[in-house]
């Protein structure tokens, strides 16, 4: 597989599909995957400098509240360890990879655009999603289709990792902001919520599934649903905070925070996340009432302000590894691997 961002453009991400029962699931999942479950285990070792004795074992801090949190996603992790050959441990790290080594990443740029905002009057939703270079070498595409009533789902996640960015059949997707200036608690690991928030029916139900929850660490979740309805939720361990941007047919979010309930806890850790959103608000603009796929495959391309731009080229060792754009009304996910400027776009049925 390819080893750096520039190797991208000519590639799809793998794609693996499960249906059947939660275990059922898992297992399909791991043996598919299985020597990319275990590179992903090998990158998050040299991503923590830790060792996976330490990681796995911070890692079942969190089994309890997982566990709580959904028995059908539980069971999933264990088909996953009985498919690829690893530990429950292992497979529990996969699930918190952040929480287990207290260290958040990301630099994305993320959008939720509605009605008046586009061309046709559809919602588009989706980010730039900005991570050193090596994650594009474990990243999938997961579709999972349960025998048990919940959606199916189409999902862009990290061989081994149950729960990220993606969109399900009734058209809710979602999308993730990192936020910094935040003490770590023991609390839930946003991944098996970003799978949950899988399983809702509209925007609304996120929102609640999230303010019931209280996670160890910060995000923003911008979401979307299949009936027009965008929102944006800024997620802390002791709450969440709802946002209204400056027109309610569109929610724009980088890595700082805009909640005024929040903004005390801003530390500016990433300087370039201000200049992010001040220019996809004026591309937005700029378009307004004329936005397409393809105008947005155009902002996420964008290089003002680079390497630290919507397009993110290396500024603090991250680059724009994969952008989504959901049409939910469409029950359509386009996915691109590699830069915004280079990559390319592969569009999938969810």
């Amino acid at each position: 597989m390819d080893t750096g961002p520039g190797d991208m453009s000519d590639h799809t991400f793998p794609l693996i599909e499960v249906e059947g029962s939660a275990y059922e699931m898992g297992y399909q999942h791991g043996a598919q995957a299985a020597g990319l479950v275990q590179r992903y285990l090998l990158w998050i070792e040299r991503l923590t400098g830790e060792s996976r004795d330490v990681l796995c074992r911070n890692a079942m801090d969190f089994w309890p509240l997982i566990q709580a949190l959904s028995p059908a996603f539980a069971e999933e992790v264990k088909g996953l360890a009985a498919g690829a050959g690893i530990s429950l441990e292992e497979a529990v790290l996969c699930q918190a990879r952040a929480e287990a080594a207290q260290k958040p990443v990301g630099a994305c740029t993320a959008f939720a655009l509605t009605r008046t905002a586009t061309a046709d009057g559809k919602t588009l939703a989706g980010q730039n999603q900005d991570l050193e270079a090596e994650y594009a070498d474990v990243a999938i595409l997961l579709r999972v289709k349960p025998d048990d009533g919940r959606p199916r789902a189409l999902m862009f996640t990290f061989a081994g990792q149950l729960g990220y960015a993606g969109m399900n059949g009734h058209g809710v997707a979602h999308f993730a902001n990192a936020l910094y200036g935040f003490t770590w608690r023991l609390g839930l690991p946003h991944y098996p919520l970003k799978r949950l928030i899988l399983e809702q029916r509209t925007a609304e139900d996120c929102v609640a599934l999230l303010a019931r929850n209280r996670t160890c660490s910060a995000a923003n979740v911008l979401l979307c649903d299949g009936q027009g309805r965008i929102g944006s939720v800024e997620v802390r361990p002791e709450g969440i905070a709802r946002l209204r941007d400056t027109h309610p047919d569109a929610c724009l979010h980088t890595n700082h925070y805009l909640a005024p309930a929040f903004a005390g806890h801003e530390s500016g850790f990433l300087p370039d996340s201000c200049p992010r959103l001040d220019r996809i608000r004026v591309l937005v603009r700029e378009n307004w009432g004329a936005i397409t796929v393809d105008t947005i495959k155009r902002i996420l391309a964008d290089h003002d302000n680079d390497p630290g731009g919507i397009c993110r080229h290396g500024a603090v060792g991250m680059h724009s590894i994969s952008g989504y754009i959901a049409e939910p009304e469409k029950l359509l996910l386009h996915v691109r691997r590699g830069h915004g400027c280079l990559g390319a776009w592969t569009a999938y049925e969810v």
